[in-house]
């Protein structure tokens, strides 16, 4: 009996329904067996036999390079699903492998930038411990008996980091042509791998064979020394050998179901193969964990922590002292009078500026008619006294001015008899007016800086709190920095929008320079 199609039933939607819901169940959860479910179930068992770690994310892959038109078809993409898994999970697993790889190689290629000095500080104080002791003893050694010098010492370096860089290059270029030739192979049969995959996927597989041999030939040669289990004459005993297909599959025409999945089997562990190799080639050329970098402040932060830790059980309660206790308190009190001092007062007075204005007015208005009722006994008793010393009435707009000029006049004459005017002339009086005119000269100085520091009270209360405020932003941005974390190109802040941008460029970069080769035909 025919399997529905979707064109079969378009004409009745709850066939269709029925047909796309039970299809996306199989998909997902596999409940009915299936050739599919079968197929999952030996890849299972295979990776549980060959010991695969599961801790590798195969997040990044390439997308196969077949025509838009194999969407269309749910019968063609559930047959060929096999077939796409087995390049989908070649293709994620070399590069990922290249992504490694290249993790490494740039590492020591930052490295081989740096001076001569980074070198050799290198070599010395970031390969852990014992490269450390062993480096120094060889040093010293080598100075002695052959005149070691720092030149040589770090031509030995620049020597090191070379051939890591090299061979993680060689790796690297190997890995590309691999998938390179494997992408190429697949998108020349994009439409057969569409149309009839089952039909397709057995020249494929012999094509896969030629391309692990050659991947075999490319990094096969490498010599990797490895110091526990190593051949004698220092290779190590390991090489890689991928399993290629037996001649009776080579030599049949048409595969059967078993034969393929035998050759998919095949795939798989030669996948592992892989793997397995890789992880030791990049083992010997990988760069330094952070704690094999870093180790000496690691050291010296142990070491602080251990004599801080002795310091504090010294001053602890454990040891019948009470120093603790009492800088706690006193942090405590003194965090507590920062707080009333820097933040709780002045955000008070802030407050008492803005919303106690009609208050202060009424005030500055009361202090106004203080200066004012100063200003009108001041000039009456200047009018009496100059009224009294001409003998005639003085115009109404005469000013103060005017009026102080006669009595300071009637001053200076009284003066050349102090004793006898102070008794009976106008001394006394005209002193007394003089202090009048010092007492509303001081009240208006009063009056007009009262007004300057009121004017100028939330700026105050401004100024203490800036410390709390730059205390609080300071610690904003440290929280922030440690929320982000940026990390080149995967973090979120603006440094990696940044680098985004720069990848981004690079990328069409790389494609009009290929485009360009292509039209050359090149």
């Amino acid at each position: 009996m025919e399997a529905p199609t979707p064109e079969t039933e378009s004409k009745d939607p709850r066939a269709l329904a029925s047909f796309y819901s039970g299809y996306v169940w199989k998909r997902l959860f596999g409940s009915a067996r299936s050739p599919v479910s079968d197929f999952l179930g030996r890849i299972s068992g295979l990776y549980r036999r060959t010991g695969r770690p599961r801790s590798r994310r195969r997040t990044s892959r390439l997308p196969l390079p077949l025509p838009s038109s194999s969407a269309d078809c749910s019968v063609v993409l559930t047959k060929a699903s096999r077939v796409y898994d087995v390049l989908e999970d070649i293709m994620a697993h070399v590069l990922s492998y290249m992504h490694d790889v290249q993790k490494h190689l740039e590492f020591w290629q930052t490295r081989a930038e740096g001076s001569d000095g980074q070198k050799m500080y290198f070599m010395l104080f970031e390969r852990g411990p014992l490269a450390f002791v062993d480096e120094t003893v060889r040093l010293i050694q080598q100075s002695v008996s052959e005149g070691y010098s720092l030149q040589h010492f770090c031509q030995s370096a620049s020597a090191h980091i070379s051939e890591r860089i090299t061979n993680l290059t060689y790796l690297r270029c190997s890995l590309a042509s691999f998938l390179a030739e494997v992408y190429v192979e697949v998108e020349k049969r994009g439409k057969e791998l569409v149309t009839s995959p089952e039909n397709c996927f057995p020249s494929l597989v012999l094509v896969m064979d030629g391309l692990f041999s050659k991947l075999e030939e490319s990094i096969g040669s490498l010599p990797l020394h490895n110091q526990n289990d190593s051949s004698p004459d220092g290779i190590y005993s390991h090489r890689l050998a991928f399993y290629s297909l037996p001649n009776v599959i080579r030599e049949g025409s048409q595969w059967t179901d078993c034969e393929i999945s035998d050759a998919i089997n095949l795939i798989y562990q030669n996948i592992q193969k892989l793997e397995s190799y890789l992880s030791f080639a990049v083992a010997k050329y990988k760069k330094p964990r952070k704690v094999t970098q870093y180790w000496i402040s690691y050291t010296c932060g142990a070491v602080g922590f251990a004599a801080c830790s002795m310091w504090l059980v010294r001053h602890s309660s454990l040891m019948g002292s009470s120093d603790i206790s009492n800088w706690i308190r006193e942090a405590k009190d003194s965090t507590a009078s920062f707080f009333s001092d820097h933040v709780e007062q002045p955000l008070l007075s802030i407050r008492d500026e803005l919303f106690e204005t009609f208050r202060k007015r009424h005030e500055s208005a009361m202090e106004q008619e203080e200066v004012q009722l100063t200003a009108k006994s001041l000039r009456r008793m200047l009018q009496a006294f100059s009224e009294q010393t001409e003998g005639q009435k003085l115009p109404e707009d005469a000013s103060d001015q005017q009026m102080l000029e006669i009595v300071m006049a009637r001053y200076e004459k009284e003066l050349m008899h102090p004793v006898k005017n102070l008794l009976s002339g106008e001394l006394a009086r005209a002193l007394l007016i003089q202090v009048q005119k010092l007492k509303l000269d001081i009240e208006t100085a009063m009056l007009e800086l009262n007004q300057i520091l009121r004017a100028n009270e939330i700026n105050f209360a401004i100024l203490a709190a800036l410390p709390a405020f730059f205390f609080s932003l300071i610690l904003l941005m440290i929280m922030r920095a440690w929320l982000k974390q940026d990390t080149r190109a995967e973090g979120r802040g603006r440094i990696a929008r940044l680098q985004r941008r720069l990848i981004l460029v690079e990328i069409e970069k790389r494609i009009m320079q290929y485009q360009n080769y292509f039209d050359q035909g090149l």
